[in-house]
């Protein structure tokens, strides 16, 4: 009989893993592209790569002096390119380091190319790759002078590797694994024998059962008579007493917060003195010490704790 039990137990562990085992698989495969294929981090590259290039701008206005234009909207001329107008001349040899900075903060580590044209013509004006700043060399186009105009700052990100196809392979197992789970409860419910619970065997239910009773170690708290019995003695209890002994009783064996106390047992009474909840306990430690089993304890600092020990 004691192999039966630990083997019942084993089947339901072993049948739950399977499916759960399925359900996973099938999980990955399911999260492992959006719908259209493409990463699910794209729009939010997007967003970052609009908040970066608006940062950049923002500084590159303040060194030239400029605190109150109006930054225009980032557009995006195609998968990867990404454009901002700028309405006056700016500083072209600090652009690397600030956009530099402003791709960092927002987590776009994407290789990238740079250039700065003309808003009338659209020709390329300045411009460099990221992978000069790695090289320690100097930005093309630096230190020379600039006139006055407008000027369009444009970013083409590197593509980001294309994500691998999800396996005819992957997706076998996890429905593999999925059915054999499924097919293995269906068979242990199929053969599993049936058990029925002996009326002689099973406890006798108490028939008087007080729901306005607690009991707790060897003594009694009657709720609906406001008493407290133990050690064969019968104590009147007020209702503030009894509904913080059923409170302490409750959350036996923890600490209850003075706080937490006063919020439950006083919060009826608006404004209350923090030294009622001392008053009170002292009283119901009076009451419950002719029981061994229960004690009330004080922890310094933090609040009670009744202590509520089995066996006594």
């Amino acid at each position: 009989m004691k192999g039966l039990s630990i083997a019942a137990p084993l089947r339901r562990v072993l049948t739950g893993g399977a499916c759960l085992l399925g359900l996973a698989l099938l999980f990955a495969q399911f999260i492992g592209a959006t719908p259209d294929g493409s990463p699910s981090e794209a729009r939010s590259r997007d967003d970052n790569v609009n908040l970066a290039l608006r940062r950049t701008a923002h500084h590159l206005l303040r060194a030239a002096g400029d605190s109150t234009s109006r930054i225009l909207p980032v557009q995006r001329t195609g998968p990867h390119t990404f454009r901002l107008q700028l309405t006056q001349a700016f500083d072209y040899d600090t652009l690397p380091a600030l956009l530099q900075a402003s791709f960092r903060l927002h987590r776009i580590t994407e290789a990238y190319d740079v250039a700065v044209l003309d808003c009338t013509t659209g020709q390329v004006q300045l411009g460099y790759s990221v992978t000069d700043l790695m090289d320690n060399q100097p930005v093309p186009c630096s230190g020379r002078a600039r006139r006055a105009g407008c000027y369009t700052l444009q970013v083409t990100l590197a593509p980001p590797p294309a994500p691998a196809p999800p396996t005819h392979t992957g997706w076998l197992l996890a429905v593999g694994g999925l059915l054999v789970g499924l097919l293995y409860m269906s068979w242990q419910r199929a053969v599993a024998p049936q058990t029925t619970v002996s009326t002689q065997t099973r406890p006798a239910e108490p028939t008087d059962v007080n729901p306005d009773q607690v009991h707790f170690g060897n003594t009694v708290l009657d709720l609906g008579r406001q008493t407290l019995r133990t050690a064969g003695t019968e104590q009147n209890l007020t209702y503030r007493e009894a509904k913080l002994l059923r409170l302490l009783v409750q959350h036996a064996n923890r600490v209850l917060e003075r706080d937490a106390i006063l919020k439950a047992v006083w919060e009826d009474e608006g404004i209350t003195v923090g030294r009622s909840v001392d008053v009170f306990v002292s009283r119901l430690r009076k009451l419950v010490q002719a029981d061994p089993a229960v004690r009330i304890v004080a922890v310094h600092g933090v609040g009670y704790r009744l202590e509520v020990r089995t066996g006594e």
